[in-house]
């Protein structure tokens, strides 16, 4: 179960990693009037795990901090995320 947990851990950081970074791209991208990242694909990385990534984006960045129905979804997202580790260890002790 460590295995899953360590292997579980990794794949948030590296996810949380692009997200940051796809986050800073279209932050940069809306500064200078440039092609932006689809509110879905930013949605679509936090869900797959980048949620982390997400929030110091919105944080740090200053990026998709108005607009409630995004961040609305993004907190589902993050929300789903946090309740995987809950559902593998209460499927553990089943």
């Amino acid at each position: 179960m460590i295995r899953v947990y360590a292997g579980l851990a990794l794949w948030y950081l590296v996810l949380s990693l692009l997200t940051f970074g796809v986050y800073w791209w279209d932050k940069r991208a809306a500064i200078h009037g440039n092609w932006r990242v689809p509110e879905r694909t930013l949605h679509m990385l936090a869900l797959l795990g980048g949620w982390p990534g997400a929030w110091l984006g919105q944080c740090w960045l200053r990026h998709k901090t108005r607009k409630a129905s995004f961040r609305v979804i993004f907190w589902l997202t993050a929300l789903l995320n946090l309740l995987l580790p809950v559902a593998l260890w209460w499927a553990r002790w089943e």
